[in-house]
């Protein structure tokens, strides 16, 4: 476990290594990155063995009295700085260092992301290949999966919002890759902005906490709020902070309007982005900064009611959307707003369970896009109603497509159904009845536009760009078929298996550990919506039993409201040209005619026409100093014969 700072140690070491020997090295460094990410996944594998048989005895680790998880720390001296007392004269001192927490958040997190990164960067070497900037390409991933590695193994918040930061970056370097075009340029930009937004809060909120705690260790912090010893006050104030930071990553509304376009990047970037990097930061700040949460209801309840929205909202913007990819994208936000919803509802083993069978199943969709889209020469964005009917062109990529929608649309057995029925079960018991009313709503929605865009892609009839289409080369289905496999069995480790470590809530879980529960009510009603919604998409796209024109001319007021995604970028747009703008242009003139004309240049005007005025006596002539004298003796004389009189 000690060595498991080498798991991004490896990549961080790769990126500068291929930037500078990229024209020397072969493949431009590509094997580097595949040997870097290797490697991490490798020392993963040796960590959770050496986790596994760790226990509280150890030196370095303890059962935690707030999670009750066990957790181990290692930890070096960054550095210490003294700060001279003012008020009490005394000298106090800053202690900073650079840490590693492992605990079960900790080894399942950096096992998806050292899986995932591993299976993309091999499906790139084809799918990438022939691009200019291939060792570019190759650089900045393994820069992306370091800093995501990094912020999965920070014990303290600094270290955290350092790595934090360094994802944001490298998504904006990855989505705008392809920078001479202009939709990438501007949506790396987008991305870029947006997310910087939600990191202000994060970092108001970890000052907050340095502030109160004294430390940015989040142990102390943990401590601090489980104990009360912030007040709820600040502990609500912090928690709210640090979910703004977690929106802005994890796209939740209103913050959401960056992931859709983020489609403009690479294919294998966007499922990188999705199923293990930057998205799921935002939950997984969440879940490890839960003890603030817990601490405040009306924090929990926040979290929440913003994934409520954001997930119902987003499933609605998929079912009408016609682009694959940007489907894809409004189901991550989806589901996203889904794992929300499930810690606000302390359902968190849930909430984990799902991100990483939504994981392993979104990457694997992500990757058929990209399948589709190399299959079918498309460079560009990808109508479903032009490439139907790729089942008999690319029937490898249909199956493991068609196992991914089957996952995420929560049809039993597959990952997907055991982990949403959880989230379920939490959000009945734990919050309100409407809750589990919309969640209910949004699994349906979930289930129909998976079977949509899988049915129209692969099912349908043969559309205008699929007579050419192929299948993709081995070593991208390869890839592909594994995650297939994972999206298929992953689930069944929530069961309490005979020989194994008990379950996913045995080994995952925060304040106590449970077993699997199945609530026969609530699963049949998911397993009904589930089969109902992909049995509709098939009489609809299929045997075109059912046609969905008459609703739309019926409802064409609010489908009209949805395929503009609800006017949110049009609304940020609107707030910025009218309000933003018109402010700036307010304070530009103020400041350029009031500060500085007056202000600044109105004091230096004044003594500059004073020191004309003054100078005019100064003329260099005796006479008129002469005269001058005279008049005065005179002045002087009649001043005097006056005051006599």
């Amino acid at each position: 476990m000690p060595l498991a700072f080498l798991i991004p140690l490896f990549s961080f070491a790769a990126c500068p290594l291929i930037i500078l020997f990229q024209r020397w090295l072969p493949m431009r460094g590509a094997p580097l990155a595949i040997l870097a990410i290797g490697g991490g996944f490798l020392v993963w594998a040796l960590a959770t063995v050496g986790f596994l048989g760790a226990s509280a005895s150890d030196p370095a680790c303890a059962v935690s009295g707030i999670t009750g998880a066990l957790t181990c720390h290692f930890t070096t001296t960054w550095f210490e700085a003294g700060i001279p007392g003012v008020a009490a004269g005394v000298d106090q001192a800053i202690h900073l260092d650079w840490g590693i927490l492992i605990d079960p958040l900790t080894i399942v997190l950096l096992g998806l992301i050292t899986f995932v990164a591993l299976g993309v960067q091999l499906y790139s070497l084809e799918y990438m290949k022939g691009d200019p900037r291939f060792g570019w390409y190759y650089a900045w991933q393994a820069l992306f999966v370091a800093a995501m590695l990094t912020l999965a193994l920070a014990d303290n918040f600094l270290l955290l919002y350092i790595a934090w930061e360094l994802v944001g970056l490298c998504s904006y370097l990855l989505i705008g890759f392809w920078f001479e075009q202009p939709g990438p340029r501007e949506a790396a930009k987008k991305a870029f902005v947006v997310t910087r937004i939600g990191d202000v809060g994060l970092l108001v909120g970890i000052l907050l906490l340095w502030v109160n705690v004294g430390s940015f260790s989040m142990a102390d912090a943990f401590a601090a709020a489980a104990s009360g010893a912030l007040g709820s006050g600040v502990t609500t104030a912090a928690a709210i902070l640090l979910l703004l930071g977690a929106m802005g990553k994890s796209a939740q509304f209103p913050f959401h309007v960056w992931l859709p376009d983020a489609m403009e990047g690479p294919t294998p970037v966007s499922a990188l982005i999705h199923a293990a990097t930057m998205v799921i930061a935002g939950v997984y700040l969440v879940a490890r900064a839960y003890p603030i949460f817990a601490a405040s209801p009306e924090a929990l309840l926040t979290v929440a009611s913003i994934g409520m929205v954001t997930a119902l909202g987003a499933a609605t913007v998929a079912l009408v959307s016609t682009d694959l990819k940007r489907i894809l994208a409004y189901s991550t936000i989806s589901h996203l707003g889904l794992m929300m919803l499930s810690l606000g509802a302390l359902g968190w083993t849930a909430a984990v369970f799902h991100l990483m069978a939504h994981g392993f199943a979104k990457a694997l969709l992500f990757l058929g896009a990209g399948s589709v889209m190399h299959g079918v020469g498309a460079h560009g964005d990808v109508d479903i109603r032009r490439v139907g009917g790729l089942r008999r062109a690319m029937p490898l990529t249909a199956t493991v497509f068609s196992i991914g929608a089957l996952s995420l649309g929560g049809i039993p057995i597959l990952s997907g159904f055991w982990s949403k029925d959880e989230i379920l079960l939490s959000v009945s018991h734990n919050l309100p009845a409407i809750f589990i009313v919309l969640a209910f709503l949004t699994a349906f929605l979930s289930a129909l536009y998976m079977a949509r865009a899988m049915f129209i892609v692969f099912f349908g009839p043969e559309g205008e760009d699929s007579g050419h289409a192929h299948e993709s080369p081995a070593l991208m289905t390869g890839v592909m078929a594994v995650l297939a496999v994972l999206a298929i069995g992953f689930g069944w480790i929530a069961f309490n298996w005979p020989g194994t470590f008990g379950g996913f809530g045995s080994f995952v879980f925060y304040d106590h550990a449970e077993g699997f529960h199945f609530n026969i009510v609530l699963g049949i009603l998911s397993i009904l919506l589930a089969v109902g919604a992909f049995a509709l998409a098939w009489l609809i796209y299929v045997r075109r039993a059912v046609s969905h024109q008459s609703w739309r001319a019926r409802l064409a007021p609010i489908v009209r409201v949805v395929e503009n995604r609800y006017y949110v970028d049009e609304s940020y747009q609107w707030v910025i040209d009218r309000i933003v703008l018109t402010v700036s242009a307010a304070l530009a003139y103020f400041d350029r005619a009031v500060v500085n004309d007056v202000g600044v240049n109105g004091p230096a005007d004044a003594v500059r026409k004073t020191g004309v005025a003054l100078r005019r006596h100064v003329t260099g002539h005796v006479s008129a100093y002469a005269l001058a004298v005279a008049l005065g003796v005179i002045g002087l004389a009649i001043f005097w014969w006056l005051r006599s009189v």
